[in-house]
């Protein structure tokens, strides 16, 4: 079967996923905060950014490939981190790390994800990416990182945008809890997803088994948070240089919007600056996240990742004209496994190239560094 023919763009993805997925699941996969105003935004700003089309450059050998923090990509966007990825679809984190592994591109495992580190060991390639929420003790920060560095991730990722639980309403009108309960309601919806549903009974209804040895109770928290909140703290810079210490491979910090920001964590010796406004999930105030690159990039030499709103070819070049050195995406890669299942990171990764590519033709960039500035679009 020729995927390409059926489920040519992510949207198609996203259509089939959403049919096959219970609703409580789809909702929180899905949704924001509040009215979605800031995830209507990182669209909109996106979609503001615009390439002059350019003619007569004959046939083009198209060459993606890239290097971020010293290493060499063949192509400049990686899977972002989701939390309990195994709600989506029962192995997700397995079967986004090995897709990943394949290709060479980043996985990025969650603290509260399905699966934990040690699990995913076996599958993990060269790129493997460990996102951590910023647990309060120190010797659990300390454990959780030979845990990550022991499983074979190289690079850390700290999460600073996550200080309290977010609303989500969309997610609290559907009737999910953290963990999830099994009430007549989700049942009912459960029921309507076969295939959903003998996937769960298969492997069970996931939990965030990083964080199993470490709490044993979920104690008086709101509907939209978890068992993760209660180990975490708000970080400061201070927790920022004590990662920087303990940790010895590279470095990035996720959730940057500030361009005054860059300094600062520059010279705490940060490695790279992930901008993003967890694809509007926390916080309805916050502007796209395109709309603030361009000025974080003037700020500082560090390398800059890129997420929120990705939802083809043509975003992770626009991402990249405006000063990004990497995009990463989440949703998107997991539509592709709620729409297809396990060949569906595979398709989503030959989507994302072929758009690519189709659009570098349009404007005569054979490879990254080819990319023209950016124009706005009315």
């Amino acid at each position: 079967m020729d995927l390409h023919s059926t489920y040519p763009g992510i949207m198609d993805l996203k259509w089939r996923a959403r049919r096959r997925l219970p609703r409580f699941v789809w909702e929180y996969l899905d949704s924001g905060t509040g009215v979605e105003a800031t995830k209507a935004r990182n669209r909109s700003a996106l979609d503001r950014v615009g390439f002059m089309p350019s003619i007569l450059h004959g046939a083009l050998d198209f060459d993606l490939s890239t290097t971020l923090l010293g290493r060499e990509f063949p192509l400049p966007f990686g899977i972002s981190p989701i939390g309990m990825s195994g709600l989506i679809w029962p192995d997700a984190e397995g079967l986004l790390a090995r897709a990943a592994a394949q290709v060479g591109i980043p996985y990025t495992l969650s603290t509260v994800a399905s699966q934990n580190p040690e699990d995913l060991a076996p599958h993990l390639g060269k790129h493997a990416w460990f996102q951590l929420y910023p647990p309060k003790k120190p010797e659990i920060r300390q454990d959780l990182l030979n845990r990550a560095r022991d499983a074979g991730f190289t690079t850390l990722v700290l999460t600073v945008d996550v200080p309290v639980a977010s609303r989500r309403e969309r997610q609290i009108r559907s009737g999910l809890t953290q963990p999830p309960k099994l009430t007549p309601r989700l049942l009912a919806q459960i029921a309507a997803r076969p295939a959903w549903a003998m996937g769960m009974a298969r492997r069970g209804m996931p939990r965030m088994r990083t964080l199993d040895k470490y709490v044993s109770a979920q104690q008086n928290l709101p509907p939209t948070a978890h068992i993760g909140y209660l180990l975490r703290t708000s970080p400061d810079m201070d927790y920022v240089n004590w990662l920087r210490d303990a940790w010895d491979g590279p470095f990035i910090l996720k959730g940057v919007m500030r361009a005054e920001d860059a300094e600062r964590l520059e010279a705490a010796g940060v490695d790279a600056l992930w901008i993003s406004n967890h694809a509007g999930r926390q916080f309805d105030g916050a502007p796209g996240a395109a709309e603030v690159l361009p000025a974080i990039r003037a700020a500082t030499q560090l390398p800059l990742i890129f997420d929120s709103g990705i939802e083809g070819g043509l975003d992770i070049l626009r991402a990249l004209a405006l000063g990004a050195d990497f995009v990463m995406a989440g949703r998107a890669f997991h539509f592709g496994l709620a729409a297809l299942g396990a060949p569906g990171p595979d398709h989503v990764i030959d989507i994302l190239r072929r758009d690519m590519e189709a659009n570098m033709g349009q404007i005569g960039a054979a490879k990254l560094s080819d990319l023209p500035p950016a124009i706005e679009l009315r």
